[in-house]
């Protein structure tokens, strides 16, 4: 195998973790069931693994690709903490309506 077939399995591998990842944020639509599902345990996972491979080919990656994979990475971190900061701030707000309900009823 050539280094430009190596560097394109590379690429379509990062690219592939990255659509794995933003299924998993709900971004996109899982083309397995047809609807979008949010499984926040599963996408970082899927963040950690490429964070790994960045540590584990560092110093071995053409400037292309280590680019692609640090944007990648970064992209999808931010994409995470607004998932996490959204389902935060949906379970914030169930709290409060909870505690204004019981507060209701037992008055």
């Amino acid at each position: 195998m050539n280094e430009n077939q190596t560097s394109d399995l590379f690429i379509s591998m990062i690219y592939s973790l990255q659509m794995q990842a933003f299924i998993h944020l709900g971004k996109i639509i899982n083309p397995a069931t047809n609807k979008t599902e949010k499984d926040l345990v599963a996408a970082q996972m899927t963040i950690d693994m490429l964070d790994m491979l960045k540590d584990k080919t560092k110093g071995n990656l053409t400037d292309y690709e280590k680019s692609f994979l640090e944007k990648v990475i970064a992209d999808l971190k931010l994409n995470y903490v607004d998932e996490v900061n959204a389902d935060n701030k949906s379970n914030s707000s169930t709290t409060s309506t909870s505690s204004t309900e019981e507060t209701n009823k037992k008055t």
